[in-house]
């Protein structure tokens, strides 16, 4: 095996590897985003496993041959680090009104949300001094489906509560 190249590329064997040699570890030393060096280890057998393909290269550096049986060609792969985002998280709120029993909106806090009987009252009675209260932070779809779940929920036993998401 050869040492890494340019951080993230990595010249390996790309074919006539012995069987001997297909779980060889290599070191890889891809750069953080701050520039630090941050080393991990892989087989070349992960690498296949992941989908990384050696790109063929008909470059020969020294202009030697070096004697393999792949004329002199060398492969390249390439290993990016993803870059995700936590997701943005929203707030399910339930506002009040004249008319929901507020038995049933701690029926619906304990049912939707998982609360416990204390809990389920001390969010009701917020919501029922305040005007509105939270019940709980999802992600967009979570969320989404608490909301109508809960107004189903309430149209189907002809209470008019109301249950609405906003972004945190």
């Amino acid at each position: 095996m050869t040492p890494p190249y340019d951080g993230l590329q990595y010249q390996l064997e790309s074919r006539g590897l012995p069987p001997e040699h297909d779980f060889l570890r290599s070191n890889f030393e891809t750069m953080t985003k701050d520039g630090e060096m941050d080393t991990a280890r892989f087989e070349v057998a992960d690498l296949r496993w992941a989908g990384l393909r050696p790109v063929m290269s008909d470059d020969n550096s020294d202009g030697e041959d070096n004697g393999n049986d792949d004329g002199g060609k060398t492969g390249l792969v390439t290993k990016t680090r993803p870059k995700t985002k936590k997701p943005s998280l929203y707030k399910v709120l339930l506002l009040n009104d004249d008319y929901t029993p507020m038995e049933f909106v701690v029926q619906v806090l304990k049912r939707y949300f998982g609360k416990s009987q204390e809990e389920a009252t001390r969010i009701m009675l917020h919501v029922h001094h305040k005007g509105v209260g939270i019940c709980g932070v999802f992600t967009y779809e979570i969320a989404e489906t608490k909301v109508t779940q809960v107004m189903d929920f309430s149209r189907q036993h002809d209470h008019p509560l109301q249950c609405t998401m906003e972004k945190e």
